[in-house]
């Protein structure tokens, strides 16, 4: 197995265990589910940001753009193939417009 097999599948490994860990948040611990989304999202923010400044850093406007911009981008990708995979079983993709918000999410709490 090649080496950028190995890391796709240690992504498809480790995406797969957060999406287990929520799911357990919501079903056996009772989190509302955009509770744990919203965190998911923060602690994703967190550990980028650790990656790229450490823990004595921060990202400076142009890397907070970096990572949005790469959030996005991997966020439109997860989308094409969430709608590919719906089509293959013969079903008609029904997009979103928005995303349902229930509830304050954690940007909301910092304006007040």
């Amino acid at each position: 197995m090649s080496e950028q097999q190995q890391k796709i599948d240690a992504h498809n490994q480790a995406t797969n265990e957060f999406i287990e860990l929520a799911n357990k948040m919501v079903n056996d611990r009772g989190f509302e589910q955009n509770v744990v989304s919203a965190a998911l999202m923060a602690a994703s923010g967190v550990y980028a940001t650790f990656i790229a400044a450490g823990n004595q850093g921060f990202l400076a406007e142009n890397g907070v753009e970096k990572v949005a911009a790469m959030y996005k981008s991997n966020l439109s990708y997860i989308q094409k193939r969430k709608k590919e995979d719906l089509e293959a079983q013969g079903l008609t993709p029904k997009p979103m417009a928005e995303a349902q918000a229930e509830g304050p999410t954690p940007s909301d709490d910092d304006k007040n």
